[in-house]
């Protein structure tokens, strides 16, 4: 047992997780924590999760729609006869102190929006996983990769897109790839900087 001055001293912390057998992925669960710390895993049995910080805007957001949403204290589900969607859990822990709501499809804008950021951190982290997993593996599908992220990027739904700069970087310095491909990476990365530089 967790002596509960240990659980007291625990950071807030949210946590959904989807479950829809056939989708892709079929299963994803993403924590994050009051610092903007992620962890992000399509297995619930994953030992080592991907890992990564969010900026602080995007912490805040995801923390205030929690907020307005009574940290899950109160059914979520619409109640209405629609398609299976998946099954969804909002979770907010914070020492103690433990909230969670179960639900299909939900009406609320607020819990819709939250689930949307979800959603586009799943994306993000499965774009960066495809690219680096084609970079060292399959130089053809390079391009595919990067047609993949551009499109996101440009509808925004990439979240805390400077994780990707690293990768992009290597690809752009690194002739062993074609050219179209290196350049479309500094692109994207200089793209990616000039945001990251302009004024709130």
């Amino acid at each position: 047992m967790i002596p509960l001055l240990l659980l007291l001293a625990v950071d807030p912390h949210i946590v959904f997780i989807k479950s829809f057998p056939g989708s892709e992925p079929a299963y994803m669960e993403i924590t994050v924590d009051n610092s903007g710390a992620v962890t992000y895993k399509e297995d619930p049995n994953d030992d080592d999760p991907d890992k990564f910080q969010l900026d602080a805007d995007s912490k805040n957001q995801i923390f205030d729609l929690a907020t307005r949403l009574d940290h899950f204290s109160h059914s979520l589900e619409s109640g209405l006869k629609v398609a299976r969607m998946g099954d969804k859990t909002f979770r907010w822990q914070n020492g103690s102190e433990q909230h969670e709501e179960k639900f299909n499809y939900s009406l609320d804008e607020n819990a819709r929006e939250l689930q949307d950021w979800f959603e586009r951190i799943s994306e993000t982290e499965r774009l960066l996983a495809s690219l680096d997993r084609a970079m060292r593996h399959d130089k053809l599908g390079v391009n595919d990769a990067m047609i993949a992220l551009e499109d996101s990027w440009q509808r925004k739904r990439l979240v805390t897109p400077e994780q990707f700069l690293p990768v992009l970087d290597r690809l752009a310095k690194n002739d062993a790839y074609m050219h179209m491909d290196r350049e479309r990476a500094a692109r994207l990365a200089d793209a990616i900087r000039a945001a990251k530089a302009k004024p709130e």
